[in-house]
């Protein structure tokens, strides 16, 4: 299993904007849909955003639709979330992991990156 990184998290004001990064660690992922999912304190973990194999296909939750951007970079195998209009209720430690629809196809997590929205 390769293991995924998260990072790219800090501290924003609300109306910001941030790039988080999942990097594959060893053999690249460009076969495999890759997601991100968010998990507040409170609250359990939930999915924002999906992006096929190829990149031709992406899903995202309401929420952040029109707001949030995720693609892929082939050469650097690299998922992204651009996170644009960032609000308070983004705050929360971000995720990526494999998925199936909105899914994980996978109980193993990584560390998560922090996004925190002040007003």
């Amino acid at each position: 299993q390769v293991e995924l990184i998260e990072s790219g998290g800090g501290l924003v004001q609300a109306g910001g904007s941030l790039r988080l990064s999942c990097a594959a660690s060893g053999r690249p992922f460009n076969d495999y849909s890759v997601g991100w999912f968010r998990q507040a304190p409170g609250k359990e973990r939930e999915f924002v955003a999906s992006i096929n194999w190829n990149g031709h296909s992406t899903y995202y939750v309401d929420s952040v639709k029109g707001r949030f951007t995720i693609f892929r970079d082939g050469v650097k195998s690299t998922v992204y979330l651009q996170m644009n209009t960032l609000k308070p209720e983004d705050t929360a430690v971000y995720y990526c992991n494999y998925v199936r629809g909105d899914k994980s196809r996978t109980d193993v997590w990584g560390q998560g990156t922090q996004v925190t929205v002040s007003s």
